[in-house]
């Protein structure tokens, strides 16, 4: 059960997080409970809003590459809400449902390309406690990506480095539709909702 409530649609009087959350609705399907728990303080939903579209959405990294980053970190976190997130992400971004279930095992499925895995790898030995990364990720990951490109993927780790500890604190509850998602493409692999189910 999550620790906070997130708040009804009624209950957020601030505009330009409503038209956020508007945006959120319409290209998702859904307004995620974390962002409706962090609307108690506008000012850090919209920030984190813009950051989130920086990372994910603009610069040169592919953004189908950018949701499986985020979902290996979030794997390697342990954060089954983000997870859920970024499989359904990743889907509404045309990655194949047999690339997400194989993203369990990307070192190894011939599904993911080299430069893929070296990102992959990477987010992975970020995401865990205490970090992994190590300088022969780095150098992997120069082999087929600009200096520039690099710091999208470590942003992209970065930023669920944040989603990963609030989600997993909050305990967020998850909505129906990346649940839905997650079962279809990652319960084969040993996910389920664990404490984001909710009652």
């Amino acid at each position: 059960m999550a620790h906070l409530r997130p708040l009804e649609q009624h209950e957020i009087a601030d505009a330009p997080l409503v038209d956020m959350m508007a945006h959120y609705a319409r290209t998702r399907g859904f307004v995620p409970n974390s962002i409706r728990t962090m609307a108690r303080r506008p000012e850090i939903a919209k920030r984190f809003g813009a950051l989130n579209q920086a990372i994910l959405y603009e610069g040169s990294v592919p953004t189908e590459l950018k949701m499986l980053i985020s979902l290996v970190c979030s794997v390697g976190a342990g954060c089954r809400y983000c997870q859920s997130h970024m499989a359904n992400l990743s889907s509404i971004y045309k990655v194949a449902d047999e690339r997400i279930a194989a993203v369990w095992e990307f070192e190894t499925s011939p599904l993911f390309t080299d430069a893929e895995r070296a990102a992959l790898r990477l987010a992975y030995h970020s995401g865990l406690l205490p970090n992994e990364a190590s300088p022969e990720d780095f150098a992997a990951l120069a082999e087929y990506f600009d200096e520039g490109q690099i710091v999208e993927i470590v942003a992209s780790v970065a930023l669920f480095g944040f989603l990963n500890r609030w989600n997993d604190t909050m305990a967020t509850e998850l909505e129906a539709l990346p649940r839905k998602v997650a079962e279809r493409t990652l319960a084969d692999g040993g996910w389920v909702p664990g404490k984001h189910a909710g009652t």
